[in-house]
């Protein structure tokens, strides 16, 4: 670990279903000690074996709709025709960075556009591509319990999602897991060295000279 101490970082992956993106998410976490998983708050019920506060902080509507209301959500986003709300709360994000803590954030491009609107000079964002269509539909169908249908639908989302890649600081193709996942931790490791993070810099610099 650096001995100057630094500004956290706000690590966003976004990709279509079947890139890899939960993949390389889990190699970096186990890997990565100053590195972790950014709970979202959710309006939907726990689901079996999930935990409040490990997997998300379960919220009613009404205190979702408050904590939007007050600005404690820096993105929040309706899924499933509108039926439940994910969004990411302010206060644990804003604590992870000032402690030099990482996290890392499973949302799409929309969250990203929310999340660097709000923390213009804390995201890091890369975008996660399969080698070509074929692949990643290949990836799709292996995962079973899909139709035909859904299959071809989320294959639309993914032309859709794949078409706003540009707007990230990176793109990593995961043609092979171990080299993508080498590409994201490089990206990462450059980030938490860049000039305007080092919060200490300054200091140790003084050290060194006496």
């Amino acid at each position: 670990m650096s001995p100057i101490t630094r500004r956290g970082i706000c690590l966003v992956l976004s990709a279509p279903s079947g890139a890899g993106k939960t993949a390389i998410s889990e190699a970096l976490l186990a890997s990565e000690p100053r590195l972790r998983r950014s709970v979202s708050v959710t309006t939907r019920a726990p689901r079996p074996r999930e935990v409040e506060g490990t997997h998300y902080h379960f919220l009613t509507e009404a205190a979702f709709a408050q904590a939007e209301r007050e600005g404690d959500l820096l993105e929040w986003a309706r899924v499933l025709q509108g039926t439940h709300a994910y969004g990411t709360p302010r206060k644990p994000v804003e604590a992870a960075l000032a402690a030099g803590d990482d996290l890392i954030f499973d949302i799409d491009w929309q969250g990203y556009r929310a999340l660097r609107q709000k923390l213009p000079n804390d995201v890091l964002g890369v975008f996660i591509l399969p080698p070509d269509l074929a692949t990643l539909e290949s990836r799709l169908k292996g995962r079973g319990g899909d139709s035909d249908a859904e299959i071809a639908r989320r294959m639309r989302t993914a032309r859709d999602e794949m078409s706003h890649a540009d707007e990230f600081d990176h793109v990593v193709v995961n043609e092979d897991l171990s080299r993508a996942v080498d590409d994201v931790r490089a990206a990462l490791h450059a980030a938490r060295s860049a000039t305007a993070r080092l919060t200490g810099l300054t200091s140790f610099i003084q050290g060194l000279s006496g």
